[in-house]
């Protein structure tokens, strides 16, 4: 990964997030991928080009991973996922994320000192599913943040609200490389794993664990979570857990739907949410075929 475009990729996010916005206000038309290229202003061929460079699948394939038929399915073959992840573990592109992982969270004393004598060092770059803030640690990466519109205050207000004590610098090049690593590990292609540093309750410490043991490409349900941790009946709480999780994509909440097979809240956005499953979902498939898409298929 150390030689891709990530600023194109970024830049081919925002039109395949307009694309999934579109495609949800009018998947009842069945729209054809004309239609579809006409919403995102670029003509069929160049709408083609932008998955293949975007994701390796042409437009309609990415679409069938994001319907509700297919969040059926996939619930269903994810019915005891986390229970049989826990016992055996798993192989292949599915791999268990947390094996990727090292993280670390915060004592309870240190949680209530907000950070004190804590240095974090953050930065902006580009990834595939948009411009982002990255914050680190001696202890780990502490924060992932996207950016809405461009607007970097937001994010570095919302990183210093998390960590009021901390020292902070501005840190381009010392955060450079955590992008790399990320989609080295959405990718299961890791030389040693990534080290996380995060700050929560008990619970919500408790759920994000949970989370990392949910493979890439697969799906489970805010009652299945709730199950897992021994505490059925809690998923509303399950849920204002993930809408607080500082690490989304390495703590990978986006893989967390309703029972119904709706896709349900993101923090940043359902477009987004449906794009990371999207992604994850091609890449699996991919992987385990061996098939790419050719530029005008």
């Amino acid at each position: 990964m150390k030689t891709t475009d990530y600023r194109q990729l970024s830049e081919d996010y925002q039109r395949v997030g307009q694309a999934i916005d579109y495609l949800q206000e009018h998947y009842k038309e069945h729209p054809s991928l004309s239609e579809m290229a006409r919403s995102v202003n670029l003509s069929e061929y160049h709408f083609q080009r932008l998955f293949s460079r975007w994701v390796g699948i042409s437009p309609k394939k990415f679409m069938q991973y994001l319907t509700k038929e297919q969040a059926k399915q996939l619930l269903a073959e994810s019915e005891d996922l986390l229970s049989v992840s826990y016992a055996t573990g798993l192989s292949g592109p599915g791999r268990l994320h947390d094996l990727f992982v090292n993280y670390e969270a915060v004592t309870p004393g240190e949680y209530k000192q907000g950070g004190r004598g804590l240095d974090i060092h953050y930065g902006f770059h580009y990834s595939p599913f948009g411009e982002c803030l990255v914050a680190i640690t001696n202890r780990g990466i502490c924060s992932l943040i996207f950016l809405e519109n461009g607007d970097r205050e937001p994010a570095i207000s919302s990183l210093k609200n998390d960590w009021p004590a901390a020292k902070f610098t501005l840190d381009n090049d010392g955060t450079k490389n955590v992008i790399d690593e990320m989609m080295g590990l959405l990718e299961a292609q890791l030389d040693s794993p990534m080290r996380l540093f995060f700050k929560g309750t008990n619970f919500q410490v408790k759920v994000w664990e949970a989370l990392l043991r949910i493979p890439s490409g697969s799906v489970v349900s805010y009652e299945d979570i709730a199950i897992h941790i021994g505490m059925p009946g809690a998923s509303r709480a399950v849920g204002n857990a993930i809408s607080h999780n500082p690490l989304p994509v390495l703590i990978p909440c986006h893989r967390v739907i309703r029972k119904s097979a709706e896709f349900g809240d993101y923090r940043y956005g359902p477009n987004r949410k449906k794009a990371l499953l999207g992604w994850e979902m091609a890449k699996v498939d991919l992987a385990r075929t061996g098939n790419n898409v050719m530029v005008g298929a």
